[in-house]
């Protein structure tokens, strides 16, 4: 479940692994073998698929499977910063750029990834915010 997450946080304490393939299975489950290497990369992917070796939260920022590790005890408030920081937003602007991050993984031309971006940007500027919303950060930034 956590690689199909769009946005992970561990703890310091955290370990993971692909547990498949200690229990005698393939290392190819529930995504596994489409996310991993998306993420880490085809080598890391495998060695961990193939292994079933844990990663500790060091290891799992190294890797980029998450951007950032607290402490145990502050795992939830760094969760409800994250969470009011995607709140500031409008879930247009989440979804639209959601669908363009999966939708640029699988395109390989740079050309039609900036048009898919060009669509996104003006599907929410028609949404009616982004000049209030381009004001108010203005507005941050200088204070």
């Amino acid at each position: 479940m956590a690689l199909a997450a769009d946005l992970r946080i561990a703890g310091s304490s955290a370990k993971m692994n692909v547990t498949f393939v200690s229990l005698g299975l393939s290392g190819c489950e529930l995504g596994t073998s489409y996310f991993l290497p998306r993420m880490l990369g085809t080598s890391v992917a495998a060695e961990l698929m193939m292994t079933g070796r844990f990663v500790q939260a060091d290891r799992a920022v190294a890797i980029g499977l998450v951007p950032e590790v607290v402490d145990d005890d502050q795992l939830e408030c760094a969760a409800r910063t994250l969470v009011e920081d995607l709140l500031a937003t409008s879930p247009l602007r989440l979804r639209k750029t959601r669908e363009i991050l999966a939708q640029a993984a699988m395109v390989g031309d740079l050309a039609a990834v900036i048009r898919l971006e060009e669509h996104a940007q003006i599907a929410c500027m028609q949404a009616g915010s982004f000049g209030r919303m381009a004001a108010e950060f203005g507005k941050a930034r200088r204070a």
